[in-house]
């Protein structure tokens, strides 16, 4: 997947916008319809994992929480859990 196509307003398109700096790049993305920045979000999130994302990812899959995962779900079928 490629970067979003950034869609800006038509009263932002009055003079060329460099995104060169923090400030212009805020912006560009204050600019976003929320559908937009859902898009630049999930693609930040596939580019520039953090660094929990990638631990957890490899504890999954390694397995290494597996036991704590069914004993959360077994206390929840047994009625030892309550809502947040």
């Amino acid at each position: 997947m490629g970067l979003p196509m950034l869609v800006l307003p038509s009263k932002m398109m009055e003079r060329p916008m460099s995104l060169n700096t923090v400030q212009e790049i805020e912006g560009a993305i204050a600019a976003l319809t929320p559908q937009q920045r859902d898009e630049l979000y999930q693609w930040l999130d596939e580019q520039y994992p953090q660094p929990i994302d990638i631990q957890l990812k490899a504890d999954l899959e390694a397995g290494r929480i597996d036991e704590r995962i069914n004993r959360a779900v077994a206390d929840h079928k047994a009625g030892r859990t309550q809502p947040l």
